[in-house]
């Protein structure tokens, strides 16, 4: 598919148009068509002081980063220092779960795919040293497992596995590694992984508030420890992300003609791996190694979502158009931006029908919702659903490491469907748009709810 000139002055005025209606105080846009990137930015980098945001400003990409970490991973597969599907384990006798027969039997294809059944919200600040990811890995051993190994549950502690496998293999700390390996033969001259690096550039930072309001600077720049990195911690610029989709366009080649990946390599990580029970929350069909999948109407398409404080990034790529796009933003109604710049950009230059947005129907089916009352629970949350006046109530609490996270979220749930959601509550604590919550079961037949792709087994 050849698609149509790239208009620039158009699409600065629709970035600008959108960005502004959606209270997104700053942008940054980079489109791959035609073999170009084309690159815009609108808005401020930080509400409180003005700077502007321009096209060489860089934002926290959240858990895109670990497109770079499964890059990393898959060229060690490649180099034959690696097999996906031996246990973790046999190449790296530290590793270890809260499940000794999980342990066992967890591969480094579970871990790309988020199907080994670990957990995502364990927070751990191992402080700043070289061994703070050898730390936080092993602090992470006991915490117990959102399912057993063939559960899909997103999870950043398996990435952070990953990215210790990265300095075992390669016997550098993982921040070099991805400087050696990716970031120097791609030439991605704004791409970084620590904050004191971040202050060589304009760098944005992320906003609070309610939503369909402007909102304010967040109290701190980032929140995030080191031992973050594999799973959430690259700074980078919106060009900088499309040229690392375009590595995987381009089949593994880089813009010199140095091979990074084996184009089969590339080819398997875009492959089917794994349904995704929840396939609203980042409008996501399915996994595949690292990537999430999308079917649009037939169109296939791959990419990725991150958020941190206050900073929201997305990722989508269209390959048998060629294109590539990377939304960059801190703050405000920042999914609602990119659903609308999406969807006209897609539709454009790749024909792509996109989804609508998630939301209950018109009519709302009739559920009984009595056997999904009772208390979820993973590392570091509770998920309690009851009914108030007739009403199914949903609160989701932080514990333990995330407990000073944000205060509870109150949520009245909507049927979707038999087992599907959508909740909301005010703007004062949850977004303005549907949160979809799903319920499914286990592997081992234990009922679980997920929220955010993340499985939560019923505790009680």
């Amino acid at each position: 598919m050849t698609s149509p000139r790239f208009d620039l002055a158009h699409w600065q005025t629709r970035l600008d148009e959108l960005r502004a209606a959606h209270h997104v105080p700053g942008a940054s846009l980079a489109v791959l068509t035609e073999g170009a990137i084309h690159e815009m930015a609108s808005g401020v980098l930080h509400r409180g002081t003005g700077v502007e945001a321009t096209t060489d400003s860089v934002f926290q990409l959240g858990s895109i980063a670990k497109m770079y970490t499964a890059t990393l991973v898959m060229q060690l597969a490649d180099s034959g220092a690696l097999d996906l599907d031996a246990p973790v384990v046999s190449v790296l006798p530290e590793f270890a779960t809260a499940d000794p027969e999980a342990t066992r039997t967890i591969t480094t294809r579970r871990l790309l795919s988020h199907t080994s059944g670990l957990t995502c919200d364990f927070t751990q600040d191992t402080g700043r040293g070289d061994d703070c990811l050898a730390r936080y890995v092993e602090a992470a051993r006991d915490v117990p497992l959102d399912g057993p190994p063939g559960t899909f549950s997103y999870s950043s502690v398996g990435y952070n596995w990953l990215g210790r496998l990265v300095e075992v293999l390669t016997g550098q700390v993982w921040d070099q590694a991805l400087k050696d390996r990716i970031v120097a033969p791609l030439g991605l001259r704004h791409t970084m992984t620590l904050p004191e690096e971040a202050l060589s550039f304009r760098a944005a930072m992320g906003h609070l508030g309610e939503s369909g309001k402007d909102p304010d600077p967040a109290p701190a720049w980032d929140l995030m420890p080191r031992s973050a990195g594999p799973y959430g911690r690259v700074i980078a610029g919106a060009a900088d992300v499309v040229r690392l989709a375009k590595l995987h366009l381009d089949g593994g080649v880089a813009p010199d003609g140095t091979r990074l990946l084996a184009s089969g390599t590339v080819s398997a990580m875009q492959g089917w791996e794994a349904d995704c029970p929840d396939r609203w929350s980042v409008s996501s069909d399915g996994w595949g190694l690292g990537w999430s999948l999308y079917d649009w109407n037939g169109t296939r398409g791959y990419g990725h979502d991150g958020a941190s404080v206050g900073q929201y990034a997305f990722l989508r790529v269209v390959p048998e158009a060629g294109v590539a796009i990377a939304l960059l933003t801190n703050g405000g109604s920042a999914r609602r931006l990119y659903d609308a710049l999406f969807r006209e950009l897609l539709g454009e230059l790749a024909g792509v029908r996109m989804p609508e947005p998630f939301g209950p129907p018109a009519r709302p089916p009739v559920v009984d919702v009595t056997p999904y009352l009772g208390t979820y629970r993973r590392a570091g949350v509770v998920i309690t659903v009851s009914e108030r006046a007739g009403t199914p109530h949903l609160t989701y609490a932080f514990v333990e490491g995330m407990a000073d996270f944000h205060p509870p979220l109150e949520m009245d749930l909507v049927p979707v469907s038999g087992t599907v959601f959508a909740a909301r509550g005010d703007g004062s604590s949850v977004s303005e748009d549907w949160m979809p919550v799903v319920f499914a079961t286990l592997r081992d037949g234990t009922p679980c709810a997920y929220m955010a792709m993340r499985a939560a087994p019923k505790a009680g």
